[in-house]
């Protein structure tokens, strides 16, 4: 009985522990609340390349370029900030260049199994406004 019990206790654990680290995650649902304005052509210096593994998502930092509303480039950012070109062939589920919906890319995949999505952090729409409320004196 403990051990059954301990065991469960470790995998809601386990759980909770990967849900927080999933930053993809989070970037979602800004877009899905906020919405994005449209990615035009041209090199986008603050993206955020998020991997898609078994164990979860994992971001880093980049660039891409974007031709016609479809991504051509992407570079990898390092710690000393230089970039790297992603030199693999890279592509979407038709096997085309990937495009990009809502300020995030379609699925990108590899021939080496990398799957992973670019989001175009710069093109989420700020937060809404929202009214200020007033406080009312006590000695009215």
């Amino acid at each position: 009985m403990k051990k059954s019990l301990l065991f469960l206790t470790a995998i809601v654990l386990t759980f909770s522990v990967s849900a927080q680290t999933d930053c993809y995650k989070k970037f979602e649902e800004a877009f899905a609340k906020r919405g994005a304005y449209t990615v035009a052509d041209d090199m986008h210096r603050n993206v955020i390349i998020s991997y898609f593994e078994k164990e979860g998502t994992s971001c880093i930092s980049g660039k891409a370029r974007v031709e016609n509303g479809m991504i051509m480039s992407i570079f990898i950012q390092y710690d000393d900030n230089t970039y790297e070109l992603l030199d693999k062939k890279f592509f979407n589920e038709k096997k085309t260049a990937p495009t990009i919906i809502n300020g995030i890319s379609e699925m990108i995949y590899t021939a080496d199994g990398e799957k992973f999505k670019i989001i175009f952090i710069d093109k989420l729409k700020p937060k809404s406004k929202t009214l200020k409320e007033v406080t009312i004196p006590d000695d009215l």
